[in-house]
């Protein structure tokens, strides 16, 4: 009988490798020859996949937000309503998450000079600003007494410290370990929620 292969999988362990090629040697000089060398593919098995290498690399960019997704999903299925540990689920933690924050630092690099990956940025942006939304709404209580403007200001605020610890961690790996990561990550959570203590509620 003939092999059945699971095409949805093997297109998700190629844009993984992506990834991961991505992050170690950056945007340009991961060619569709060295994904294919990497993934143990040949460069014409990848390129039935994916014609383009920027079709890699938006594939990679919704395996990465699916894969944030997932582990905020599995967070709330275990019981977990902690803010800080699932927020703590988008930073460079360890291996796998280190390499899906090399990741974006190499597209955002890339963005301000290529117009598709423009356009691409601002529907990624989209979908992580819900993803941290939806961890606000299901896991801090106060959440939905604050006024939206004051929402919006706490997830961008959030959002920007989250990236920029990522930022720290990629470029700097030994000044930024997880834990270091996690406590400025909590520092900044007790400060927003400080700043809405005094200012953010709706008026009733």
């Amino acid at each position: 009988m003939p092999k059945v292969v699971d095409h949805e999988k093997r297109r998700d362990e190629i844009a993984l490798v992506a990834c991961k090629v991505v992050a170690k040697y950056g945007f340009e000089r991961s060619t569709m020859a060295r994904i294919a060398r990497a993934s143990g593919y040949t460069t014409g098995m990848v390129a039935h996949y994916y014609k383009y290498k920027h079709d890699i690399i938006l594939a990679s960019l919704r395996l990465i937000l699916r894969r944030i997704d997932q582990r905020l999903t599995r967070q709330r299925e275990q019981g977990e309503s902690n803010l800080l540990i699932i927020l703590s689920e988008a930073l460079a933690l360890d291996t796998q998450r280190f390499a899906e924050c090399a990741f974006w630092m190499a597209f955002w690099g890339q963005v301000s000079t290529h117009k598709r990956l423009k356009q691409l940025n601002v529907w990624v942006h989209g979908e992580y600003m819900r993803l941290f939304e939806r961890c606000f709404t299901d896991h801090w209580p106060e959440w939905k007494t604050l006024k939206a403007e004051v929402r919006d200001q706490v997830v961008r605020s959030v959002v920007t410290t989250i990236n920029g610890l990522t930022a720290s961690a990629v470029t700097s790996r030994r000044d930024w370990p997880a834990t270091r990561q996690v406590a400025q990550l909590q520092f900044q959570l007790r400060l927003i929620e400080g700043w809405v203590k005094k200012s953010g509620r709706k008026e009733m």
